[in-house]
């Protein structure tokens, strides 16, 4: 395993790569044409939630440093609800987009020092318990990701698949 220069990221990062893992494994056979299926109008579809995860990363790129722009930030956004009436991008340009951001967030991840982690970064949740920190922000990302690994798992069930797998990609290093 990569060693982080900071050592408060080392609970982060097996979790950072293993949300990549199951981010490949629960699309994994998805059809482009499921991906926009919705459960009696009610839920998201896989799109959403995948360009929402990928946005993510993005989010944590440009915390961490990076300016890197998500292509799709209009339709994802701090979870910018679902809009029907709009054109989302493809299952395949959202993976695309994943394997571009998350080997450079992985990097910046490994580069970060403690004081890279403790600067300030106002989220506007005035929470007590919470200092609006970047190590805490990157913390979030991570819980909204599991989330959504969550939600994805559950549409790849009700949409007919098989549950998702735990296989690991030995290729995949972030």
């Amino acid at each position: 395993m990569d060693t982080p220069k900071s050592q408060k990221l080392e609970i982060i990062l097996p979790a950072y790569r293993m949300h990549s893992q199951n981010f490949i494994n629960v699309l994994d056979t998805v059809s482009e044409e499921d991906a926009l299926k919705r459960i009696e109008d009610k839920t998201n579809h896989i799109i959403w939630m995948a360009g929402n995860f990928v946005n993510i990363r993005y989010g944590m790129a440009w915390v961490l440093g990076l300016r890197e722009e998500d292509p799709y930030s209009d339709l994802f956004f701090q979870g910018k609800t679902l809009n029907t009436e709009l054109k989302y991008p493809s299952l395949e340009a959202l993976k695309k987009n994943f394997h571009h951001i998350s080997p450079l967030v992985y990097q910046k991840l490994l580069e970060a020092t403690d004081e890279d982690l403790d600067k300030m970064f106002p989220m506007g949740m005035n929470i007590d318990f919470c200092i609006e920190n970047t190590l805490n922000f990157v913390g979030m990302c991570i819980s909204r990701e599991d989330y959504l690994c969550g939600q994805l798992g559950l549409m790849r069930k009700l949409l007919g698949y098989e549950g998702m797998k735990y296989e690991i990609h030995s290729e995949i290093k972030y």
